[in-house]
């Protein structure tokens, strides 16, 4: 008898989706937490898992989710082998070729140049020219793109982005670039000697998600479910979930 109703709990609480193809995601190889944490198997956690798991929930459709070297993630929705990329600014997109549509701005992702506890010193870009800085592999960096072209600063280029933080803890470089959310990933939990700290911040980005106009995927109910998740403040709520000072993740709801 317990087992029934221990079956019964199960298949109540489980996720009812409705019949139908599911809902694709694209995800990017290099994305490390807390935007997502991709396993062997796949995604299983982060500020970005749960934005894709609560809006395929509220369509009813599963999702699926499709794990891509960072180079190829946007060809996979031109060639449409996913439906819905997230965690994309138009800014990085300047050559998109294809019929989309973009949601409203969900989250602010702000650039930081990052060192060592001990050279925390605040800096400006015009200090450190000729530098060699880390970077994610096939990442945009806007603010930063004219500098690395004229080789004023060199790339050194990381497939993780916690790979990134990794070699400049080792002391592989003096700075990096990482998003402000990687830096107090890794520095939860840490000593204050052993911390990361950020000396400029370099910019700020909008991002969002893109939809490929497709008949088969429903792009105007996806952007209202995105709309209706940021107005209440569930995409917040998610954010905050993943800021906590031991940098474990808290009850969403």
């Amino acid at each position: 008898m317990r087992r029934l109703v221990m079956s019964a709990f199960v298949l109540m609480n489980a996720p009812v989706w409705a019949a139908g193809p599911p809902l694709r995601f694209s995800v990017a190889d290099s994305w490390s937490m807390p935007l997502m944490q991709v396993g062997r198997d796949g995604p299983t956690s982060g500020i970005l898992f749960d934005i894709m798991e609560s809006l395929s929930r509220q369509l009813g459709q599963a999702p699926e989710y499709r794990v891509y070297p960072r180079m190829r993630v946007q060809a996979a929705l031109e060639h449409g082998e996913v439906d819905v990329r997230c965690y994309a600014a138009q800014s990085w997109l300047p050559d998109m070729s294809g019929d989309y549509t973009w949601s409203l701005p969900l989250l602010n992702q702000r650039n930081v140049l990052i060192s060592m506890a001990y050279n925390s010193a605040p800096v400006q870009m015009s200090d450190i020219l000729g530098d060699h800085i880390g970077t994610v592999l096939g990442y945009a960096y806007p603010a930063l793109e004219q500098l690395f072209a004229n080789r004023d600063l060199i790339r050194e280029d990381a497939r993780l982005q916690e790979q990134v933080l990794q070699k400049l803890a080792a002391h592989r470089y003096r700075y990096a670039v990482d998003t402000q959310w990687s830096l107090d990933w890794y520095n939860r939990g840490r000593r204050d000697e052993d911390k990361l700290v950020a000396v400029l911040t370099i910019d700020e980005q909008p991002v969002g998600c893109v939809v490929r106009n497709d008949p088969d995927v429903p792009a105007q109910r996806i952007m209202r479910t995105l709309l209706r998740m940021k107005m209440s403040g569930e995409i917040e709520r998610i954010v905050e979930r993943y800021n906590t000072e031991s940098g474990n993740p808290t009850d969403l709801y």
